[in-house]
């Protein structure tokens, strides 16, 4: 999920088949409630593992005082909460894994949209891409892409701490 509040909220519905990944519908809307997601998910014939949110899924509701994954929890649904990770790092990750992602053509065509036109912003003074990815339409469903492929336990992301130096295994020479 790439959660919206005031955004679009954006839902890959995928399963893990062996080394590949296969997306098989895809939700997205906006100005609606947890309720609403919870609804069009039970309406769906598919049986659920977890549902993987971003690290913002831990904030706490104002009208509640609940956490997100609490709401969550309450109207059934079992959410697992990424840790905050790089962006650049996890677009990486998605990129990789994309020659190993299988879309249903039909019932995922939005979220291809958003894959395919998802891009760097332009900066007209320096006549260059700048780091970061614009912010538009497209990074809702690219977002969810990629808390996908950053919250599987089996992709090569979930292996790898890039944020700490390499430390040689004990008994090896460095």
């Amino acid at each position: 999920w790439d959660l919206g509040v005031g955004d679009s909220t954006a839902i890959w519905f995928c399963q893990r088949s062996g080394p590949e990944w296969r997306a098989i519908d895809y939700l997205e809307a906006s100005g609606v409630g947890l309720d609403h997601y919870v609804r069009e998910i039970n309406a769906r014939p598919y049986v659920y593992g977890e549902h993987i949110w971003p690290h913002d899924g831990k904030n706490r509701e104002f009208a509640t005082g609940l956490e997100r994954t609490q709401v969550a929890a309450n109207m059934g649904l079992h959410v697992r909460v990424l840790d905050q990770h790089q962006l650049m790092a996890g677009i990486d990750a998605t990129r990789r894994a994309l020659h190993m992602i299988w879309m249903d053509a039909d019932k995922c065509q939005r979220g291809i949209d958003a894959l395919s036109l998802y891009r760097r912003d332009w900066d007209e003074k320096r006549q260059d891409f700048k780091t970061n990815p614009l912010h538009d339409w497209t990074s809702h469903g690219a977002d969810a892409m990629r808390y996908m492929i950053m919250g599987d336990p089996r992709s090569a992301s979930q292996r790898s701490d890039w944020s700490k130096p390499i430390q040689p295994k004990v008994g090896t020479i460095a």
